[in-house]
């Protein structure tokens, strides 16, 4: 008699199978069996409308501050910027002012490794929904490359 099984593992995605942490279990399901190019190809690509370059931020009291993007919008290159309480919501006006509106339903962080961060979102615009990730050397750094890859992905 042969016995299967029909569980899914986390290790079953290349996320979990190359960090060893899961990613939340709608995305986790999607992705299994991916390779880990095509895991990046499909929620970090590398092209799209938008393409991000420099950031600042400045402090100008009450936990406000203003923040600079460099973005590049097609073949166009555009300074912007956004006055908010962190860099989330800066970057959504920022994109919003662009043309590339988004909503995050879902927003996780995990620390990768002592000096690496993903954000992993699940975004939506127009009724159509897609999970993004981004990662970097900080929240801020991830948080960024995950929403420029949700912008892209759902305005392509």
């Amino acid at each position: 008699m042969n016995a299967s099984s029909n569980t899914t593992t986390a290790s079953a995605d290349p996320f979990s199978a190359r960090f060893g942490m899961p990613l939340p279990t709608e995305m986790r399901a999607e992705c299994a069996g991916m390779s880990w190019r095509t895991f990046l190809a499909t929620y970090s690509p590398s092209g799209g409308p938008i393409r991000f370059g420099r950031w600042s931020a400045t402090p100008r009291g009450a936990g406000i501050s203003e923040f600079k993007a460099t973005l590049g919008i097609g073949d166009a290159i555009a300074q912007t910027t956004a006055t908010a309480c962190g860099p989330v919501s800066a970057l959504t006006t920022m994109l919003y002012d662009a043309g590339f509106q988004m909503e995050i339903l879902s927003f996780h962080q995990l620390h990768i490794a002592a000096d690496r961060i993903a954000t992993v979102l699940l975004c939506e615009h127009d009724g159509h929904r897609h999970w993004a990730i981004g990662f970097g050397a900080d929240t801020t750094e991830s948080s960024i490359e995950a929403m420029i890859s949700g912008a892209n992905l759902l305005h392509r």
